[in-house]
This record gives structure tokens, C-alpha cells and sequence, in this order.
């Protein structure tokens, strides 16, 4: 992953609005959620979650895809999973017990059908 695709993606998450809809999206799974939906779990007009849907679109996060009258979106799991291995590349020199609680809940991410192996 090229630094500027991570500063783009980190950015799109730097706002509250937008990191909800992520987390909201992330917690769905793959099945993802119509904007309707999104809208009205999170108390945000439509024309602003579109607006948050766009920067998160534009930055690779999430995906959509047309279901009769609705847009369902989901996040992408693999853009995601990059930024994460990004973020962690080489990390701890060599002192595992650093990036323990790391490994971790990367594990437990597994469990979500993320990527086994993303090239970062």
C-alpha cells in the first residue's frame, strides 16, 4: 500500500460521522446495509450520509451495490484489511509481547472473513 492511499483512507475515518457509518457497516457484515437503514440508525439526514458515503466510497472503504429501490452498502474488508497490515508492518522489532493485544483482535477479525493474506 502506497502512504497516500492510507492517508486517504485514515482521513475519510478522521470525521465522527463518517467513522460511525464505517463501524456501523463493519458490525453488518458482507450483507451490508441499505442507506435507509444507516440513516435512521444513526440519526443523520439523508443528504448528509450521502455526502459520508461518497468521502468513505472515494477512499476505498466501502462498496455498493443496487438491491431493487435501494443502495446497499458494505465495507470493504480487504481496503480495510490493507490499512490494517499497513499500519502494523514490521511492527514491535522483533518483541511480540508489544503487538500482542494487536494479534489478537486481528484474530478474533478473522472470524469475519477478512483476508487471510493482503500483499501490503
Amino acid at each position: 500500500m502506497e502512504s497516500n492511499d492510507a492517508v486517504k483512507r485514515l482521513s475519510a475515518l478522521a470525521q465522527d460521522s463518517r467513522l460511525a457509518v464505517f463501524r456501523l457497516l463493519v458490525q453488518a457484515g458482507q450483507e451490508g446495509v441499505a442507506a435507509g437503514e444507516i440513516a435512521r440508525a444513526l440519526e443523520i439526514t439523508p443528504n448528509t450520509l450521502s455526502a459520508q458515503l461518497n468521502v468513505l466510497s472515494n477512499a476505498g472503504l466501502v462498496v455498493s451495490r443496487r438491491d431493487g429501490r435501494s443502495i446497499i452498502y458494505a465495507a470493504a474488508y480487504d481496503r480495510m484489511a490493507e490499512l490494517l497490515l499497513y499500519l502494523m508492518q514490521d511492527c514491535c522489532q522483533g518483541r511480540p509481547e508489544v503487538c500482542a493485544p494487536l494479534a489478537d483482535a486481528a484474530t478474533q477479525a478473522a472470524c469475519c472473513g477478512l483476508p487471510n493474506n493482503v500483499n501490503a
